[in-house]
């Protein structure tokens, strides 16, 4: 099934520069829509109060706010534009403990470093297929913890009239070139075939 990628916009908070880059490229050769940028959890917040991103991609090791304390800012400070949001944890952490640590501050889905395009595009098909309900207790809230043209455009929801703009499209097609270019770049330079998982030196 095709989604339509190209009406989501994504807020992709995460420190580490070129894994910032990697998970935006990947996002753009998705066809998502927009997609936002910040490198720590109190710019993350800033942002996603001005463009209210329809989903969150947030790595776990920040600094000051890390995506737990970032988690659960979205979730429950008043000034967060929608604290239903879907919000992926992206970690190198996969023990037991640090799993349940991150479902009981709210997120939604969990990503393993490292991982490859089609482990981030599960997570996207995941909330798409598989939206949760929320659940609000008095030391929790988040999704249920059981499974279940003055320019070019660049708005949270890019409308379908508007791919009938040939510069807008033109502007489109620059963008996943781009994309295309970084993935292909980091790919060479870390000696990774297409369908790898993305490991770079510093990343934990």
């Amino acid at each position: 099934m095709a989604y339509q990628l190209h009406r989501i916009s994504a807020l992709v908070v995460e420190d580490n520069l070129p894994m910032l880059e990697i998970v935006k490229s990947l996002l753009v050769t998705f066809d998502v829509g927009q997609v936002v940028t910040a490198t720590n959890g109190v710019d993350g917040f800033e942002k996603f109060c001005e463009y209210n991103n329809d989903i969150i991609i947030a790595d776990w090791m920040m600094r000051p706010v890390d995506g737990i304390a970032f988690t659960r800012k979205v979730r429950n400070d008043k000034d967060s534009p929608n604290p239903y949001v879907p919000l992926i944890l992206m970690t190198g952490f996969s023990e037991r403990r640090r799993v349940f640590e991150a479902r009981d501050a709210g997120v939604t889905e969990f990503l393993v470093k490292p991982f490859n395009a089609r482990d981030l595009y599960k997570r996207l098909v995941q909330i798409i297929e598989r939206p949760r309900q929320f659940v609000r207790a008095p030391e929790f809230f988040g999704p249920d913890r059981r499974r279940k043209k003055a320019g070019i455009y660049d708005g949270p929801w890019r409308r379908d009239e508007d791919l009938k703009d040939p510069d807008i499209m033109q502007h489109i097609r620059a963008e996943k070139l781009k994309a295309q270019e970084t993935l292909r770049r980091v790919r060479q330079e870390e000696g990774l075939s297409k369908g790898d998982p993305f490991i770079l030196q510093d990343e934990g």
